[in-house]
């Protein structure tokens, strides 16, 4: 069986047949958009068949890990979005929670069609009734409209939980967009961004990954990540005191999120900035990690 805060190489449906019934807590996935992206060792251009066959076997090894009352967190793009959701629901028997917009910066330009700037993440639970969810925690909350414009006395000093909105140009807003607003925005990790980690092309922000790992799991509870990638899920879970663990095709990948983990300790800040407007790209003189 695999064990808790090891990334191990291979295929993820292969893995998660390894890896204990119903002992995650849980899994956040990003997986392959079927897009055509030049990963290192994947094929990401399959035929939509293809694709959704090989989507509800990892699907159905993420259902077999996660506990009763576990929670899995699933990204994707417009193509299959709605593909995988109903998946995920009528084939499985998830329940969504959830379906949150992420909006970042330097997103991906078009030139005949509008700039991608969003991707999909379903919030899904096994049991509708019994599942984590830290409302109060005061790193996932952000400050009401009572609290900021209306200064209302019956404001709860906790503030509110975040919407699942989005906002078209934060630019564009007469006041810009500031880092208590409650949308889900966090900038992209482009090229030049100082954590960039530079061996794959896509990498989540920490602080998205912190606000998931924060709101839906404990401390020492199992995160897990079928699609390893830039190793952000593992370093977030580190990080926040939680058991990791994950798979990934790529060798070369493997070695690098190693390399990454050695050098996250628990307690250790998450990379990026909180407030998303000051989320600025390093320059000259940045250094890139090893």
């Amino acid at each position: 069986m695999f064990t808790p805060n090891n990334v191990y190489e291979g295929s993820c449906i292969e893995g998660l047949q390894q890896v204990a019934p119903g002992s995650v807590d849980l899994v956040f996935a990003d997986p392959p958009f079927n897009i055509g992206y030049k990963y290192d060792v994947y094929h990401d251009a399959r035929e939509a068949d293809e694709y959704l066959d090989w989507t509800q076997k990892w699907i159905g090894g993420v259902k077999r890990v996660l506990k009763p009352n576990g929670t899995f967190w699933l990204a994707i793009g417009d193509e299959y979005a709605a593909e995988l959701k109903l998946i995920a629901q009528s084939k499985f028997g998830f329940v969504c929670r959830s379906w949150v917009i992420w909006y970042y910066t330097f997103g991906v330009n078009c030139v005949r069609g509008f700039s991608r700037s969003h991707t999909h993440l379903f919030h899904f639970v096994r049991d509708p009734t019994d599942f984590t969810f830290n409302a109060d925690d005061p790193a996932v909350r952000v400050p009401s409209a009572r609290q900021l414009v209306y200064n209302d006395a019956r404001a709860n000093p906790k503030g509110r939980l975040p919407d699942n909105t989005w906002v078209l140009r934060p630019q564009d807003l007469s006041s810009g967009f500031q880092p208590d607003h409650d949308t889900w925005h966090f900038p992209r990790v482009a090229g030049t961004f100082k954590e960039r980690e530079g061996f794959h092309g896509c990498q989540m922000p920490e602080q998205l990954l912190g606000r998931i790992i924060r709101c839906c799991s404990n401390p020492t509870n199992i995160v897990l990540d079928p699609f390893g990638g830039s190793g952000t899920t593992f370093s977030v879970a580190k990080k926040l005191g939680r058991r990791w663990l994950g798979f990934e095709l790529s060798k070369d990948y493997v070695e690098r999120i190693q390399a990454r983990l050695k050098q996250t300790s628990e307690g250790d800040p998450l990379d990026g900035a909180a407030d998303p407007a000051t989320s600025a790209p390093a320059t000259a003189g940045r250094r890139r990690r090893p």
